[in-house]
């Protein structure tokens, strides 16, 4: 209905999208990212819209973190203005073809995205390409088994997505399939996967 990625949905309320978006939990996303045994100097926002997990990891508050350089992939034109009129580095580009280099990136992140995309297993896969050797890419999602988590796939079809929501296993286990080494770091209706990429992979 609104096209592969509902993209042309997120194109019409681009405008909107931050004020009723959730409110973005860094703490999930800060915990993945010290996984990394490399520092983390350049973080991908993986179809990230307006740039809220860009926002979340680069904004001060944890003692001891760094802020890294953050930039925000999406294919919406609309989504990523907003990003780049809020101050993040935008590109616009495929999931599934990722316009960045080979090791072009410390860490990946996909905030709430991932069951939007098309070919979510060509994603973690160029998400797997874009990371260098002892990076990490976090996932955060919803689970579908969960009360809240089935009350959002009924709106999400609702509202005509052409959403496909996973576990936290078989989340691992596509982040698994794209060559990296999984595992769950937190469960409930919003949980997170972290894929570690290993040595000179």
């Amino acid at each position: 209905m609104h096209g592969p990625g509902d993209v042309r949905f997120f194109d019409r309320i681009a405008r909107l999208y931050d004020r009723f978006a959730p409110k973005t939990d860094p703490e999930p996303l800060w915990t993945g990212l010290a996984r990394a045994d490399r520092p983390v100097e350049r973080v991908l926002d993986l179809a990230g819209g307006t740039g809220r997990a860009a926002r979340a990891v680069t904004a001060p508050g944890r003692p001891g973190w760094r802020a890294p350089e953050a930039v925000v992939v999406d294919a919406s034109g609309p989504m990523l203005r907003r990003a780049a009129e809020r101050g993040t580095a935008a590109v616009r580009g495929d999931a599934g073809r990722l316009p960045l280099r080979d090791r072009d990136a410390d860490a990946v992140v996909v905030l709430d995205a991932l069951h939007h995309l098309p070919d979510p297993a060509a994603a973690l896969a160029e998400a797997a390409r874009v990371l260098r050797p002892d990076g990490v890419l976090v996932v955060r999602e919803y689970d579908p088994g969960t009360l809240r988590g089935r009350a959002l796939v009924a709106a999400e079809r609702l509202v005509g997505f052409d959403s496909t929501f996973r576990d936290p296993d078989a989340t691992a286990s596509a982040v698994a399939d794209a060559g990296l080494t999984p595992s769950v770091l937190d469960r409930g209706f919003a949980f997170t996967v972290l894929g570690k990429k290993r040595g000179s992979h």
